[in-house]
């Protein structure tokens, strides 16, 4: 999954949520040297992941993929899966996204000390840029794919993806909100165990 996921699964708690979008910029032991709330988001962001690529739903959207994309392709299914949460949004909140976002956005900033500098890097980009937002849209999920192309030196290609979410864009979206009820279900079990 990738960030918007990761936040909405966090639920209402602000440090679980911080920790869960950190995550990925926090290896090994280092997530001791963050307060508690913050590394059982840390936890629960190394529990989804697991789940998630160990699924078998996720591994069927990857090998449609993955004749093209290989390795990248679990990358590029995380950012696709982001795009039917942000576009199917009202299935799954009653806060609107503009405004769940910019909260989310906010409670960025109330830590920012505590943030990886990874994160206090790209952060002003990603708050200027609105990209949780831009995953609603296929152009913005093109876009996302670009950049993160751009990182891989090209080497990826997965700018192209757009093409086949378009193309398998249906089977995409069945096979997200297959997983997602089942992830929901995980993730709220793991809460409760933290």
């Amino acid at each position: 999954m990738n960030f918007l996921a990761h936040i909405y699964l966090s639920g209402e708690d602000p440090e679980l949520t911080i920790g869960n979008f950190i995550a990925d910029s926090v290896k090994g032991k280092a997530y001791l040297q963050y307060p508690d709330g913050v590394q059982k988001g840390i936890m629960l962001h190394r529990k989804i992941d697991s789940y998630t690529d160990s699924h078998p739903i996720v591994k069927k959207s990857v090998s449609r993929l993955f004749p093209k994309y290989s390795h990248y392709s679990t990358v590029i299914v995380d950012i696709l899966y982001d795009h039917f949460l942000a576009a199917n949004w009202k299935e799954y909140s009653n806060t609107p996204l503009e405004e769940y976002i910019s909260s989310f956005y906010t409670l960025l900033q109330e830590y920012y000390e505590i943030l990886p500098k990874r994160i206090q890097n790209f952060m002003p980009y990603m708050i200027k840029d609105n990209w949780l937002l831009s995953y609603a849209s296929i152009q913005g999920i093109g876009t996302i794919l670009y950049q993160m192309n751009r990182r891989t030196k090209n080497r990826s290609k997965m700018n192209f993806a757009v093409i086949e979410l378009e193309k398998y864009y249906d089977d995409f979206g069945k096979e997200f909100r297959s997983f997602f009820e089942e992830l929901e279900l995980y993730t709220k079990n793991e809460i409760r165990l933290l």
